[in-house]
């Protein structure tokens, strides 16, 4: 049986996009990890797009609420091209994923943010059972809007993750489908922000999301897809330009 590690490198080296004419990205990430001192951090690594290059991001939300997002490619080309209307701040910077073992793996931002993050990983019978489920869905059902709303409804509870939105429309008003293939549990994980120690992995007492995307309460680590509408003037917000760190 491939390792975590190896199915992630091989959705890395041999990523493709999905069919379609939407704006698609195809990689994995950790759809988001919250932390008892209040601070939730997400990974998104994206080595293939349809809107620009590759890349790798971290968002990082404070206590306070505010919400960065820190990527390795410009605003307009990755996350902050969909979520830019919620964020304080975006920034186009080195940000690094490091696999340290077959379950593990190291998220770091550059020196300026000085972020060091530490994930390990674990399947569970339910990810098992979601894994095997998803893996043999065609793209046309997840594609499907009515399907994902039900599908995310369902899956919260069953993961213990809180509301989980698969569909619905980000802060920049691009409506969005996340295309889960393959996930597993997040069982320990560390970070420190500026020296500082964000805490151990814990529930927020209000879960928290950006547009119609929900933070899950518990940890998830996925390998899959997102697609999200293709950019109008008329409609959609561009993304917010900031500086580079």
């Amino acid at each position: 049986m491939k390792t975590i590690r190896t199915q992630a490198l091989e959705a890395e080296h041999h990523a493709t996009l999905t069919p379609g004419d939407d704006e698609r990205f195809s990689g994995y990430g950790v759809m988001g990890l919250t932390f008892s001192t209040g601070h939730v951090l997400a990974m998104r690594r994206f080595p293939v797009t349809s809107v620009g290059p590759g890349y790798t991001s971290v968002w990082l939300r404070r206590p306070s609420g505010s919400w960065t997002i820190y990527a390795s490619a410009a605003p307009d080309v990755s996350c902050a091209r969909y979520f830019s209307a919620d964020l304080e701040e975006a920034f186009q910077c080195d940000v690094s994923v490091d696999w340290t073992g077959d379950t593990s793996f190291t998220v770091a931002v550059g020196q300026d943010v000085d972020l060091t993050w530490n994930v390990e990983l674990e399947s569970t019978p339910i990810t098992a059972a979601m894994s095997a489920v998803m893996t043999a869905l065609p793209n046309r059902l997840l594609s499907n809007k009515a399907f994902l709303k039900t599908m995310g409804s369902a899956a919260g509870p069953m993961l213990s993750a809180g509301r989980l939105g698969l569909t619905g429309r980000v802060p920049n008003k691009q409506g969005f489908r996340a295309k889960p293939r393959r996930m597993w549990f997040i069982s320990r994980s560390t970070a420190t922000l500026g020296g500082e120690d964000l805490g151990a992995p814990q529930a927020l007492q209000t879960q928290t999301r950006l547009g119609d995307f929900w933070i899950p309460q518990r940890g998830i680590f996925v390998i899959g897809s997102s697609s999200f509408d293709r950019f109008d003037p008329a409609q959609h917000l561009a993304a917010t330009a900031r500086k580079s760190l």
